[in-house]
């Protein structure tokens, strides 16, 4: 793919590589920046609340993307039963706060010449919308927004931090850690459209897919697919919505090399291996839903996408969209490459690398080192 003639459209030169790669570097950056304004985003918050309280209220459902496939209302793990190629369909992983980086992806969306048909763009966000600082709120809201414009071009995949949000009718409350934002909703209790933001969130994510099953073989999940001590019993019945097996969609990890790892039911840290992923993929086609590959995220990948040679047989590919080196990872760079993906029929996902300005991601997300220079996290935005 060649440059681009306008200044602020992005350039996209493309890797010669088996995984399909896309160099974003000169979007209007400015324009970017500008978008990336909670203010804004925050004074729209009565309007957006309520338009989104209103989808979840009505009978049938808020009509969200491929809800028309679900089974009943229900189901969380989607089979797809035909799927539109006319129009881009994208897919934006954990973004935990990163309010530049999604209006990065918004932008690179809108700009890159990729539709010939001026298909409408669709987006399947794979969770994780906040936790670990960062603009948990502003994000929240700015997908709200996104399904209240085009409640049929948004999908919602529910993650870890999302499903482990809860409200007691009193007060919010994460089985997660870092639970900030189940922090800040408490701390502004008393402010009726972030409390009703919070609420929403809970509703939204109580209803979200798991997984969805697409019809040339592509899984799309959070994090991975019921492991091997629950494929008896899912072969007996094949009940794909066993809380189990929700579980495992949402929080098993990628061991990047094993063949194999034993489940954990001790806690909700388990990995899996490639052969794993394999027997997986032969039980989904015996239960009629042909898996061949998976795109995921929930690995916080140093180069924000992962696609690891051991899994050639049935691959697999992690991508997150943060811009930043969160406080809980230890090693590399403060400013990372967000990435996200699009859809390739029988294939992965095509990823897009967004080269975001370092300058403006330390301008975004202040680094701080209080005390101890080797001590780096990122300063809470002004609340």
């Amino acid at each position: 793919m060649g440059s681009l003639s306008s200044d602020a459209a992005p350039t996209a030169v493309m890797t010669q590589t088996p995984l399909q790669i896309v160099e974003v570097e000169h979007v209007d950056w400015q324009a970017v920046r500008d978008a990336a304004n909670p203010s804004s985003i925050r004074s729209n918050m009565r309007s957006t609340v309520e338009c989104m309280e209103a989808l979840l209220d009505k009978a049938d459902g808020p009509g969200l993307l491929f809800d028309k496939d679900r089974t009943d209302p229900a189901d969380k793990v989607i089979q797809v039963s035909d799927l539109d190629t006319g129009s881009p369909l994208w897919i934006i992983g954990d973004l935990h706060g990163d309010l530049l980086a999604l209006e990065a992806a918004l932008a690179a969306m809108r700009d890159l010449p990729l539709q010939p048909n001026g298909g409408q763009s669709r987006i399947v966000f794979l969770g994780d919308l906040f936790d670990d600082e960062g603009f948990g709120l502003e994000v929240l809201l700015r997908v709200f927004e996104l399904i209240v414009d085009a409640p049929d071009r948004v999908c919602l995949i529910a993650g870890n931090h999302d499903e482990a949000l809860s409200y007691d009718g009193v007060r919010f409350a994460s089985s997660v850690t870092p639970s900030d934002f189940a922090d800040f909703l408490n701390a502004n209790l008393a402010h009726e459209w972030i409390e009703r933001a919070g609420k929403v969130a809970v509703r939204l994510f109580a209803r979200a897919p798991r997984a969805l099953f697409f019809p040339d073989g592509l899984l799309i999940v959070h994090g991975g697919f019921p492991l091997a001590d629950l494929h008896a019993r899912l072969a007996e019945t094949g009940d794909w919505n066993d809380p189990k097996c929700l579980s495992d969609f949402v929080w098993t990890r990628a061991h990047p090399k094993a063949r194999k790892k034993l489940p954990n039911r001790f806690s909700r840290g388990s990995q899996f291996g490639y052969e794993d992923f394999a027997a997986f993929c032969v039980l989904s086609t015996s239960l009629g839903r042909p898996v061949t590959r998976m795109v995921r995220g929930h690995d916080h990948v140093e180069e924000r996408y992962a696609a690891y040679p051991a899994y050639w047989a049935h691959p697999v590919l992690t991508t997150v969209a943060l811009s930043r080196r969160l406080s809980r990872e230890s090693f590399g760079p403060y400013e990372r490459v967000p990435t996200m993906a699009q859809f390739v029929e029988g294939t992965l996902p095509r990823v897009y690398r967004l080269h975001i300005p370092a300058d403006m991601i330390r301008e975004t997300y202040p680094e701080l080192t209080p005390g101890n220079p080797e001590s780096e996290t990122i300063q809470e935005p002004h609340r």
